[in-house]
């Protein structure tokens, strides 16, 4: 094919992929000095949630601590008794002793007008609360309740999520929604009317919180479903009827590689569509697994549809016949472990340092090349290749290393590098 038979098949310049504008309002999530913005145009957040006892003060503090430094920028926890009430200020007590600003969400259900005004100091302690409208009561008490926790949250100036689940969806509503649907000449499948129960009961709370005194940029939405394709469909609608902040995440997304699948087709899909402003990756922990896997996984979707830099990205690729050396695969997770551990100290030591990019390649074929897109690279030698670890930093071939310490003398490489170029004699360099 000639240059101008190129030129021509070419037409004009494929553009850039980019997410949609976000239109949602912009809440404040406060505790002491620290405001989390959610939605307008602040940043998508990373939520996660305890699965220790909350009436277990020191374990919940410790496994918040462990969330926030994997992430996290807020963190809910189960108040479901007037004990765990009793428990949360002092949770927030030891997290303020352990430096660990993060907001902490009350997740309510049943009871949580009557914790919130019997327990003061859990309403204060807390900085948003969840009330799912689908089980806040029933008949008569359902507005009175759904008000008493909206008047705790005007008393102590803190914003709302309106947290409506498939799995206790509003009865009442769900039964006048179908029996509207029976009277229809053409009736919708069930699916369609529960879709509809979701998001009406949503938006329909979001209203009554507003009517209440609420400022509408301080009640969030969501609207969670188990399903990939069942999310999808229920967030487009729900941003088409509303412009509240939009919490966003597949409920029991399942164990491993199923939930995290589940979860990054679902959000991705909806982030790239500018729907989100709030994540969840509600994995069910393998065991041994600890709890912050959920929080890694929302990160790394966030990280790979370019919407947020959480952490160093190491390119690395898959291994083949050409690779038979596990040296490159256990240096690449040597190198993602240290980088992902370092974090928590390295966001204040080495401002930028999350944007960095390693490569750790297993030979010859595209080791050179990603080795020179990255920051700092290295190619390792594959099968028939010489001993030889070519390492390029900047794009340019910096140095060879040989023998027996290469990964050892690699990380000390990269270490090298992150001082001089992100810590503080970077600028008198």
């Amino acid at each position: 094919m000639s240059a101008q038979d190129l030129a021509c098949a070419a037409g004009q310049p494929i553009p850039a992929a980019a997410p949609a504008a976000r239109r949602s309002l912009q809440a404040r999530i406060r505790w002491g000095q620290r405001v989390v913005t959610v939605g307008g145009d602040a940043p998508v957040r990373v939520q996660s949630m305890t699965n220790t006892d909350t009436v277990d003060v020191i374990g919940t503090a410790i496994q918040v601590k462990e969330l926030a430094l994997a992430g996290s920028e807020l963190v809910r926890i189960t108040v479901n008794t007037p004990e765990a009430a009793a428990a949360v200020p002092h949770i927030r007590e030891q997290l303020d002793r352990m430096g660990i600003d993060v907001p902490l969400v009350g997740d309510f259900h049943y009871n949580g007008h009557r914790l919130l005004t019997e327990v003061p100091a859990c309403a204060e302690a807390l900085s948003k609360y969840r009330i799912n409208p689908g089980n806040v009561g029933k008949g008569d008490k359902r507005d009175r309740q759904f008000a008493q926790m909206v008047e705790v949250a005007l008393r102590y100036d803190k914003p709302v999520r309106i947290g409506v689940n498939w799995g206790s969806l509003d009865q009442e509503l769900m039964a006048a929604l179908m029996d509207a649907n029976g009277r229809r000449a053409q009736p919708w499948p069930s699916q369609q009317v529960m879709y509809e129960a979701l998001v009406t009961s949503a938006v329909e709370s979001a209203r009554a919180a507003v009517e209440l005194g609420m400022d509408p940029a301080q009640v969030l939405i969501s609207c969670k479903v188990s399903g990939v394709q069942d999310l999808i469909a229920v967030y487009r609608a729900l941003a088409q009827r509303c412009n509240h902040p939009l919490h966003l995440g597949l409920t029991e997304a399942g164990m491993g590689t199923k939930g995290t699948v589940a979860s990054a087709a679902a959000l991705s899909i909806l982030l790239q569509e500018g729907i989100g402003d709030t994540i969840r990756v509600s994995l069910t922990p393998q065991p041994g697994e600890p709890r912050t896997q959920e929080v890694v996984v929302a990160t790394e979707i966030l990280q790979a549809l370019g919407l947020r830099v959480f952490v160093p990205s190491v390119t690395a690729c898959p291994g083949c016949g050409r690779t038979t050396s596990t040296t490159f695969q256990e240096l690449a997770k040597q190198i993602d472990d240290f980088l992902r551990a370092q974090m928590p100290v390295w966001r204040a030591r080495y401002p930028g340092v999350e944007a960095m990019k390693v490569a750790v390649m297993g030979c010859i074929v595209n080791g050179p090349g990603e080795s020179k897109h990255a920051d700092i690279g290295i190619s390792l030698p594959g099968t028939g290749e010489a001993p030889a670890a070519p390492v390029f930093i900047d794009g340019e071939k910096a140095l060879t290393l040989r023998g027996e310490t290469i990964a050892a003398d690699f990380q000390r490489i990269v270490e090298d590098y992150i001082e001089r170029r992100f810590g503080a004699g970077r600028a008198a360099a």
